[in-house]
Order: structure tokens, then C-alpha cells, then sequence
């Protein structure tokens, strides 16, 4: 570890090194149990944080500026939180290499050391940026740490659908969860200033928490949890609701196509065996890289093939907008007095109807 990463501030007095804990995963994988958990064993959320709602009831321990930043971000670069396309990579991409994006985070980051050393960063938008937050968190003295929270692909699709109301279907949904994982595993590989990274299955989480936890902090070497006191494990005792998992279901259960289907079902057995001793590997990274390889292919092969859907849509959209804007442009005619429109002069009027576009609606 670096001097630079073992900045110790004045409310530090037992010099433990700046850390930050980035959770990530697709959304209702349980980020938000576990970041809940090492909260409550002392690790620091930056403050406000986003408020619990009927999906989450006990809180999403996620900071409200992430979400508020994430969502400025993917609206600049027209990305969706689940969001199945391989090219939203790049355009997300592209903010995280920008240097006022990384200078704002670095600029966020640096108070809340003051709070504590050590910080949790969660929210399910995060993937798409963790090579900015990286660079953020080195550069305010920190070594980022990773945590992707791991859940059988069809109870993170039900949950979706039963929690969200999402209307684009189980095949889309599970085309987002492949594309967010494959590319997660990528963006968590070790790099220069990490202090590595685990794997953490949503059911070991419930089963026993102490021990998948106290593996995580001895792995991550986060001084918070390996020191935690017994108030605050009775804290999380309380926080564990055994009923967590409120959906299971199959894959069969979501009726993909086949090969999406295979696919997945390869992504999760493969995301599986990182989260054992010994499983992150080269080897594994290599099968990974295939695994990406081929949902690029699959996705590009259905893209091919659905154009016409998607310019059928892409018309439906323009015709609905127009019809709105005539029925806006009628409607504030209206309300001009006829002797007042019958004294424009007839070719000031061609141009006022040429311009709104109705020109041909009037012929």
C-alpha cells in the first residue's frame, strides 16, 4: 500500500487508512443488506442518505448525492439503470474519463474522511462509473475496495418486477442482469491502487452474516469490521430479517429465449465459483471475457434482427408527438379572435402554418 493511501486525518488518532468500500451489483441483489451491515458495524455512508420506501423498507444505506450524480450522468448519456445494450459501456465510459467528473467526486469524497476512514459507497447505478470512482478515491489518499453482491439472476428479475412494475419483460431483464455482471466483474479486476475484491452471495449473506462479513473485512482488510464490538453485531442481529428473500423463482420460471437462457444460466454458475476461495483467478477472467464476447454477439445478432421493431417504435414515437403538437398549436389558435386571425394578411398566415407544420393538414 502507498504512503498517499495511508492518509490519516486529525480525527483519525488510530491511523487507520483511508478506505472505500464500493458495493455493486444489479439492483435487488441485497447491495442494500449488506452495505446496511457494514454500516452498522461502523463503516461511514455519507450523509443524507436516500430514505426507505415500501421496496425497502429498512433503508438503501446509499448516499442521495450518488443516486442524484448517477442519474444526471446516465440522462446525459440516454443510459437506463438496467440497461441490456453492450454500447451503453462506452457512453458511460466516456464521463468516467472526464477529468471535472472526477475532480467533483474526489471534491465529495474528501469531508466525509472526516466522518470516518473508512467509507461505503452503494448504489445500483454505481457500476457504470466504478473506473471514475476509482480514480476518485486514490486520488483523495483512499484504496478502493469492491464488493459485488451476488443473486440467482430469475429472483433478481422476479424482484424487480413485483418491487418496480416493470413493464419491458423477463427477457430484457435478464439480458440487463448478464450485461451489468459481466461487465462489473471486468471493472472490479485488480488494478494499481486497489486493495482488492470479493464476492458475496445473497444467500450466504442471510444464512450466516457473521462469518460471510467477517471473511469480507479480513479480505478487504477493513480495520471497522475485524475490530467491530458486540453492540454493534446485537445492531445488525436486529437489522437481519430472515424473511429477506422474498422472491425465489427458476430460470425456467422467466420463459427466456434459448440462448439467452443458456447464457445466463452460464454467467451465474461461473459468478458462483469467483465467490469460493480460490476462485478469482486468470482462468476465471479468461472465461469471463468469453462469456462477454458472446452476449456482444447475442445482443448484436437480436439487434440486427429486430430493426424493424425498433424503427415501428421509433415512428410511433414521432407520430404521437406530432399529434400532440398540433393539438397544442389548434389550441392556442383557438383562442385568437377569427376577426383578429381574418386581418393577417393571407401570406403571413401560409408562413405561420408552414412553420408550425401544418401546412399540409390544411390543404
Amino acid at each position: 500500500m502507498t504512503e498517499q493511501a495511508r492518509a490519516i486525518d486529525e480525527m483519525n488518532p488510530d491511523g487507520v487508512p483511508r478506505k472505500v468500500l464500493f458495493v455493486a451489483g444489479a439492483g435487488r441483489s441485497g447491495t442494500s443488506t449488506l452495505a446496511g451491515i457494514v454500516s452498522r458495524l461502523g463503516m461511514h455512508v455519507p450523509l443524507p442518505e436516500v430514505p426507505p420506501d415500501d421496496s425497502n423498507p429498512r433503508g438503501f444505506s446509499e448516499p442521495q448525492w450518488v443516486v442524484d450524480v448517477h442519474d444526471e450522468w446516465l440522462s446525459e448519456a440516454l443510459v437506463q439503470v438496467s440497461d441490456s445494450r453492450p454500447q451503453a459501456w462506452f457512453e458511460t465510459g466516456k464521463i468516467c474519463s472526464r477529468e471535472p467528473a472526477r475532480i467533483r467526486v474526489s471534491e465529495w469524497l474528501e469531508p466525509h474522511f472526516g466522518e470516518h476512514p473508512e467509507l461505503v459507497i452503494k448504489d445500483p447505478r454505481l457500476s457504470w462509473f466504478l473506473g471514475l470512482w476509482r480514480v476518485a478515491a486514490i486520488r483523495t489518499g483512499a484504496t478502493p475496495v469492491f464488493a459485488t453482491m451476488l443473486r440467482p439472476p430469475a429472483e433478481v428479475v422476479g424482484s424487480k418486477q413485483k418491487y418496480y412494475a416493470n413493464k419491458l419483460g423477463s427477457a430484457h431483464l435478464a439480458a440487463s442482469w448478464v450485461n451489468m455482471l459481466l461487465h462489473t466483474e471486468r471493472a472490479t479486476r485488480p488494478a494499481q491502487g486497489d486493495g482488492g475484491r470479493v464476492f458475496v452471495r445473497y444467500e450466504d449473506l442471510l444464512t450466516d452474516w457473521v462469518k460471510t462479513t467477517t471473511a469480507l473485512g479480513h479480505a478487504l482488510d477493513l480495520q471497522t469490521i475485524i475490530h467491530t464490538r458486540s453492540d454493534q453485531i446485537r445492531e445488525v442481529h436486529r437489522f437481519i430479517d430472515p424473511h429477506l428473500r422474498r422472491v425465489t423463482s427458476t430460470l425456467d420460471d422467466l420463459a427466456l429465449p434459448k440462448r439467452l437462457h443458456e447464457l445466463t444460466a452460464e454467467t451465474w454458475e461461473q459468478l458462483n465459483d469467483l465467490a469460493d476461495e480460490g476462485g478469482d483467478n486468470a482462468r476465471a477472467h479468461a472465461t469471463f471475457d468469453q462469456l462477454r464476447e458472446a452476449y456482444v454477439e447475442l445482443y448484436e445478432e437480436a439487434e440486427a434482427i429486430s430493426r424493424s421493431t425498433a424503427e415501428h417504435a421509433r415512428l410511433q414515437a414521432r407520430r404521437r408527438a406530432l399529434a400532440e403538437g398540433r393539438a397544442e398549436t389548434r389550441t392556442l389558435a383557438d383562442r385568437v379572435p377569427h376577426d383578429v386571425r381574418a386581418a393577417i394578411p393571407p401570406s403571413v398566415r401560409r408562413g405561420v402554418r408552414k412553420a408550425l407544420g401544418r401546412e399540409r393538414d390544411e390543404q
